[in-house]
């Protein structure tokens, strides 16, 4: 029996392994699916030499550390600088490890219904593996992009939240959140963005999709924004994933 799983750590509200559960029960697959929660990513090595796994899942933190695991990275992988699938193919070499990223692929799938002629700016915040997915995603619809971190740095132009003003937001009408802020169990936190400034014209963003409605989304809504959880997402990605692993 073919087996896949996810690698993170924590991962006590994994989304996939429910997700391809149901998935290998409905269309009769013979396969598992686990979750492998790694505290360390040099625990990785053991499941990378298991011969029964076919493919795996990567979320945070290890989107970018399971990188120097890899033997090859794709095209938009190689890009993102971010991993969220690895795929083992067999050669004559031996076992080969392959990262791609679904993520772009989920991200943009989903975003792209909400996008209008006035969301031609874009602030991402965090930087992490997520925020490079959406970077790529938004830069290939043409969007032009600005991080805002905790910390500002003039080098690379990332701004902190005190630099998000009114003027500012007038311009950058799309706020995506790649960070963890506002996930469950911690639903009464919100990035530090002034929603006072939002408008009919902003679409906000949020990869989280648990809970639903996350305050970000609801203090948004609240100024008269559009808001969108990150579960479709989640969907679209899962299903690139499978076709990566099974192509």
């Amino acid at each position: 029996m073919d087996k896949y799983g996810l690698i993170g750590f924590p991962l006590s509200h994994s989304f996939s392994k429910g997700y391809f559960g149901d998935k290998f029960k409905k269309e009769g697959i013979r396969a598992v699916y686990d979750n492998y929660e790694l505290s360390s990513l040099d625990q990785v090595v053991p499941l990378f030499s298991d011969q029964g796994i076919k493919g795996l899942n990567v979320t945070i933190p290890y989107k970018e550390k399971i990188i120097p695991y890899l033997d090859e990275l794709d095209e938009t992988a190689r890009a993102i600088g971010a991993v969220n699938v690895v795929r083992f193919v067999e050669t004559e070499n031996g076992r080969k490890a392959v990262g791609y990223n679904s993520d772009v692929i989920g991200f943009v799938n989903s975003i792209k219904p909400y996008l209008k002629p006035c969301h031609t700016h874009a602030l991402i915040l965090g930087t992490g593996g997520a925020a490079k997915a959406v970077e790529y995603g938004l830069r290939c619809e043409g969007l032009q992009i600005r991080y805002v971190s905790r910390k500002a740095d003039e080098v690379s132009g990332i701004l902190s939240y005190e630099q998000i003003t009114a003027d500012l937001l007038k311009t950058y009408t799309v706020v995506v959140n790649t960070t963890p802020l506002g996930m469950y169990p911690n639903i009464e936190q919100s990035p530090a963005i002034p929603y006072e400034f939002l408008t009919d014209n902003h679409l906000l963003y949020d990869l989280i999709y648990n809970p639903s409605e996350t305050l970000f989304m609801k203090r948004g809504k609240d100024a008269g924004a559009e808001a969108v959880n990150g579960l479709e997402m989640l969907y679209l990605q899962a299903e690139a994933a499978w076709q990566i692993w099974n192509k």
